[in-house]
C-alpha cells in the first residue's frame, strides 16, 4: 500500500524507529534462546520478563512506526528495480509488519494464559498465573511460528539489502541509514 503522496525518503523518526525496533527484535531473539535450556524457576521467571519486556518496547515502537508509516508513507523504489522485485519488496514489508503484529499479540496472550506472571521492566503483569492450557498452547504454537518466520524474513531482508548496496549500487540501503539527511520532518 503506498501513501497519496509519497516522501522522497523516510522521516528520520521512520529510521530511528527501524534501527530500534530492529535491535530490540535480535536482542529479543537472544533472550528467547536461553529457555530451551535447564534453568531454575527464578532464572525463568526473570528470563520470561526480560523477554516480555524486550517485546512491550517493540509493541510500543511498533504502534508508533505503523502510525508513522501510515502518516508519511515510505519513499517509492527506484524506477530501475525490476517490477517483480519491487512487488517482493513491498510483500516482505507487509509481511514482516503482519508478523510483527502476530508476534506481539500472540505473545502477550501466552503470557496472558500461562501458569506463572511476567513482569515486564518490573511495572506490571501479564496474566494471574491462572493457565489456560489450551489457549495457551495454540497461542505459544503461533508464537514459535511467527519467531521462525521474522527470522526467515530478516534474513532475507539483510540479504535484499546488501544485495542492493553491494552488487546492483543502489541507493535503498544507505537512505535508511543517513539519520541526518531526510526531507520529511519527525
Amino acid at each position: 500500500m503506498d501513501h497519496p503522496t509519497q516522501p522522497a525518503d523516510f522521516s528520520i523518526g521512520q529510521k530511528v524507529l527501524h534501527w530500534l525496533i530492529a535491535v530490540a527484535i535480535i536482542l529479543d531473539l537472544f533472550i528467547a534462546q536461553k529457555f530451551g535450556g535447564a534453568m531454575t524457576d527464578a532464572d525463568r521467571f526473570e528470563s520470561r520478563s526480560d523477554h516480555a519486556s524486550l517485546g512491550t518496547l517493540v509493541a510500543c515502537l511498533f504502534a508508533i512506526r505503523l502510525y508513522l508509516r501510515f502518516k508519511h508513507g515510505a519513499p517509492p523504489l527506484p524506477t530501475a528495480i525490476p517490477r517483480v522485485q519491487a512487488r517482493l519488496a513491498h510483500l516482505m514489508h507487509w509481511a514482516l509488519y503482519l508478523l510483527i503484529g502476530l508476534l506481539i499479540l500472540s505473545g502477550i496472550g501466552s503470557a496472558i494464559s500461562a501458569n506463572s506472571i511476567v513482569s515486564p521492566f518490573g511495572l506490571f503483569t501479564y496474566g494471574n498465573g491462572v493457565e489456560n492450557e489450551t489457549v495457551y498452547r495454540v497461542l505459544r504454537t503461533i508464537h514459535e511460528f511467527s519467531t521462525k518466520a521474522i527470522i526467515a524474513l530478516i534474513a532475507l531482508h539483510v540479504f535484499a539489502a546488501l544485495y542492493h548496496l553491494f552488487s546492483r549500487h543502489r541507493d535503498l540501503t544507505v537512505r535508511m541509514l543517513k539519520f541526518w539527511k531526510s526531507e520529511t520532518a519527525v
